[in-house]
């Protein structure tokens, strides 16, 4: 039986509020698909943009102020002059270039020491790290309340497997998956990934790939070449009643460890009951430990969702199979192995991977795009 939404209930914020006669307030396509999170659910509890005590709850202790598992707080960020209009209007209109699309009930301003905020969230304040930086970026003031959506984003080619929690868990139910296995990725799909799902399968009923669609740092995959890539694989190697497909519309914060629970929230609002968590997951440079993600789960023991922690998947040359270091007592120098960066090398040098690494059909596909690369 699916887990109970995060915090005990599915949030929906839509409604036909006229927005005509509203000040707008205008925020990027980026912030816009966070606020259809919010009406969706994806984010449950939060039903809204959070205020000044759940900010600092989240930003001191990982949790809310009512004491529920939240690592990343999601704002809305305002210069003086526009902060000051919102709260004397009490309500505003969300637009993107002049296109309002929900409604925002202010219920307080503030502000934020925003280096201190980052490191606590990041383990840094260096402004080399892209969560710091953007939050180093931010406007001074930050705005919280409950929103409305009135109108969706456009489906599109990019959005065309994207689904709600209430969507995803009617399927699994559907489906009759008592337990449902997670998988973030903001990369391409390698052999390694995929034998570490299907090792997943074998022990769970249906598994769920979530690929992160949205804004990502200079140098990582662009978001069609991971689309085209796995419906390409799944289309390919995976058996159709196992393994469900949805994207997931949100930007990569490169918060190590704290993104590691922001990730399982969501996919336990999605309906799974378990989720992978990578070596170095949501992981930037040296930043963290590369198993920092898989300790600090220890102090979300109230989570729900089961994390699974898996040893990274290799090639060994002596096994001549796909193996890890429980199953495999042979050194590095027959491994060979994929991971993201080393990928990215690769296909930027026009260097196609050798078939024990990466699908045929996947290496044809990304050496297909022009640019794969965010630039």
């Amino acid at each position: 039986m699916a887990l109970q939404p995060h915090g005990g209930k599915l949030v929906s914020r839509f409604s036909n509020t006229n927005l005509d006669d509203m000040l707008d307030v205008e925020v990027s396509g980026d912030l816009r698909s966070d606020i259809e999170n919010i009406a969706d659910g994806i984010f449950s509890p939060l039903e809204g943009f959070v205020g000044q005590d759940d900010f600092r709850s989240i930003v001191n202790t990982g949790r809310l102020k009512s004491g529920l598992a939240w690592t990343v707080p999601i704002v809305l960020d305002l210069d003086e002059q526009t902060a000051k209009n919102a709260k004397q209007a009490g309500e505003v209109a969300l637009a993107v270039g002049g296109e309002r699309f929900a409604s925002l009930k202010v219920e307080e301003v503030y502000m934020i020491n925003k280096l201190a905020s980052a490191k606590a969230i990041y383990g840094t304040d260096e402004l080399q790290h892209p969560g710091v930086a953007k939050m180093a970026n931010m406007k001074e003031f930050l705005v919280g309340g409950k929103i409305e959506v009135s109108k969706r984003i456009p489906q599109g080619q990019i959005r065309k497997y994207r689904k709600t929690p209430k969507e995803t868990r009617e399927e699994m139910a559907q489906r009759g998956w008592k337990t449902v296995v997670g998988f973030q990725t903001r990369n391409v799909p390698h052999v390694a990934h995929e034998m570490l799902q299907k090792a997943a399968l074998n022990v769970y009923d249906g598994l769920f790939v979530n690929p992160l669609i949205g804004k990502k740092k200079q140098g990582d995959f662009k978001d069609e070449v991971i689309l085209s890539a796995y419906e390409t694989l799944i289309n390919n190697y995976y058996p159709k009643n196992r393994a469900m497909f949805v994207t997931l519309h949100t930007e990569m914060r490169y918060a190590g460890p704290k993104e590691a629970i922001h990730h399982a929230i969501m996919r336990k609002n999605f309906g799974c009951t378990h989720f992978i968590v990578g070596r170095d997951h949501a992981g930037v440079g040296n930043y963290y430990h590369p198993f920092a993600a898989h300790e600090i789960f220890k102090n979300y023991s109230d989570l729900e969702i089961q994390p699974v922690f898996f040893p990274a998947f290799y090639y060994c040359k002596k096994c001549l199979a796909y193996a890890n270091e429980r199953n495999c007592p042979h050194g590095p120098e027959v491994r060979d192995e994929l991971s993201g960066t080393k990928m990215r090398k690769m296909v930027s040098s026009g260097e196609i991977p050798a078939e024990h690494l990466m699908r045929p059909e996947v290496s044809r596909l990304i050496v297909s795009f022009k640019e794969p690369f965010v630039s």
